[in-house]
């Protein structure tokens, strides 16, 4: 009789725990979602997180509000969301650098790509263009390299930030050609392309959802993709690799995750929104005419995915020789 007295007050308090658990999973949301960007406003990552949330807020029923918190490569706005309560009230989007790149660059990353977070769903990817200020008398990739070897550390690139994808973008093609190019790290691409369109920097990978306009005014010249494969968007700009680099190969892939902890019943109502948002036709249609590919996965897929890539990215920054403190 101990025994079985023991047995149900051990199931009872099982039971009951897991009330609380239950009941906030079932009655997810019922106020508003803070969306971590984590990069400042007005660069590529904002102009696909903000339609996001607008159609997240629609089908949610709960107001979904953009959160930019740039800096440190993104880590600022990782570690805040890794920190944040695991209850499906704070989300991020997470980015090649954020995810794959900046475990690998960092000596010290105040959080853990793989533990630190729940895995939601894998948007979508696409390439990076790289783009020149029309003052530099360089009409494509062979030119630009040709201008960068015979100019060591004078022509000044940006980047979004240390450990972004634009930066190991143009380390790789560095590393490639064996070019020396002046990097100056902004806290995001928005500023990065202010600075190219002023003139102040020469160079600048940027996502065709950012720069595209100004690449099809002639405000900045357009050289090349950075995928194997041209977008249907773009389909007149080559590839790195076609263009003088043969087996170069980099682009972004955005991705949304919540805190580790999050209960199973959050995750897989976000995940059902967000790749319900990429099935609409008019969002789908959107990305790719800004030359993202939507993709939509499981958690769990994401989950697997992100391991992969840290060990991918992590022989490309060894190879490199590329260190931040």
């Amino acid at each position: 009789m101990t025994t079985f007295i023991r047995v149900l007050l051990g199931t009872l308090l099982a039971v009951t725990s897991g009330l609380p658990w239950a009941q906030g999973a079932a009655g997810f949301p019922n106020k508003a979602i803070r969306f971590v960007i984590p990069y400042p406003p007005g660069g590529g990552t904002d102009t696909i997180g903000r339609p996001l949330a607008q159609r997240l807020t629609e089908r949610l029923g709960q107001q979904v509000v953009v959160d930019n918190r740039g800096g440190a490569g993104g880590a600022i706005g990782m570690e805040h969301v890794a920190r944040s309560a695991p209850d499906g009230y704070t989300i991020v989007m997470a980015l090649t650098a954020q995810l794959a790149v900046n475990v690998s660059l960092y000596q010290k990353l105040p959080y853990d790509p793989v533990k630190d977070f729940a895995p939601l769903t894998l948007l979508a990817d696409g390439p990076y263009v790289l783009a020149v200020h029309p003052s530099l008398p360089a009409k494509s990739v062979k030119e630009l390299i040709a201008l960068a070897r015979a100019r060591p550390n004078e022509i000044v690139y940006a980047s979004s930030g240390n450990g972004s994808g634009g930066h190991l973008a143009t380390v790789l093609l560095n590393t490639m050609t064996g070019v020396n190019m002046l990097h100056i790290p902004y806290k995001g691409g928005g500023p990065a392309l202010i600075d190219l369109l002023s003139g102040q920097v020469q160079v600048l990978f940027t996502t065709y959802a950012s720069g595209g306009g100004h690449i099809r005014s002639g405000r900045v010249r357009g050289l090349a993709v950075t995928t194997a494969k041209r977008p249907a968007a773009i389909p007149d700009l080559p590839t790195i690799a076609e263009a003088g680099v043969p087996g170069y190969d980099s682009g972004v892939w955005y991705s949304i995750l919540a805190p580790a902890g999050t209960p199973r019943d959050v995750v897989a109502r976000l995940n059902r929104e967000l790749v319900g948002i990429l099935q609409e036709p008019d969002f789908r249609k959107m990305l790719v005419g800004r030359a993202i590919e939507p993709i939509g996965s499981t958690p769990e897929a994401l989950g697997a995915f992100i391991k992969s890539e840290i060990v991918k990215w992590a022989k490309v920054v060894k190879d490199s020789g590329v260190r931040i403190d």
